[in-house]
C-alpha cells in the first residue's frame, strides 16, 4: 500500500491540522491555510488540498482553483535549490537566453522543471531587481550577476557537491 503525504510524517500533519481548525470558519481563510500548508509541506499535494477541502467544507475545485491561479503556489515538490534566472528586459537584453539555454543544458532540465534527484529546480523569473549585475540568478537566497554560459557548469558544480 502507498503511504500517503498525511500520514507519512504524522508532525506536519499536526501541524495541519492545527492551522485548519486555527481558521475553520473565518471569511478568507482558504489563502493562509494555502500558505501555511505549502511551508509545511513544500508544496500542495492534492491529498492536502483535498484534506483542506473536506476540513473547510468546501468544493475540491475550489481550493485547486485558488492554488493554481496564484503563482505562488506550486503542486510540484521544488528542488532544495531552487533557481530563478531573471528574464526581464536589462538581463534578457544582456544575454539571459544563452544563459538558461546553457543552465538547461547542465542540468538536463526545462524551465519549471525538478531535477531527478530533486536538488534544483529551474525557473525563468521577471526581475530581480539587480539590473545593473544583469543577466542575474538566484539560487535560493544567493545572488550570481553578470553571468555568461561560461558560468553555469562552475557555479553549479558548487550546489551539486553540497
Amino acid at each position: 500500500m502507498a503511504t500517503s503525504v498525511l500520514t507519512q510524517d504524522k508532525q506536519k500533519f499536526a501541524e495541519l491540522q492545527k492551522v485548519v481548525e486555527e481558521y475553520k470558519g473565518q471569511e478568507g481563510s482558504l489563502m493562509p491555510i494555502l500558505h501555511t500548508a505549502q511551508e509545511i509541506y513544500g508544496y500542495l499535494p492534492l491529498e492536502v488540498q483535498n484534506y483542506i477541502a473536506e476540513e473547510l467544507g468546501i468544493p475540491l475545485t475550489d481550493v485547486y482553483g485558488v492554488a493554481t491561479f496564484y503563482s505562488q503556489f506550486t503542486l510540484k515538490p521544488k528542488g532544495q535549490y531552487k533557481i530563478g534566472l531573471c528574464m526581464g528586459t536589462a538581463c534578457y537584453v544582456k544575454g539571459a537566453q544563452k544563459v538558461l539555454d546553457k543552465l538547461q543544458e547542465v542540468l538536463n532540465i526545462e524551465v519549471g522543471d525538478t531535477t531527478d534527484d530533486g536538488k534544483f529546480t529551474l525557473e525563468a523569473t521577471r526581475c530581480l531587481g539587480a539590473c545593473g549585475l544583469a543577466p542575474v540568478m538566484m539560487i535560493n537566497d544567493q545572488v550570481y550577476g553578470r553571468l555568461t554560459p561560461d558560468d553555469i557548469a562552475d557555479i553549479i558544480a558548487k550546489y551539486k557537491d553540497e
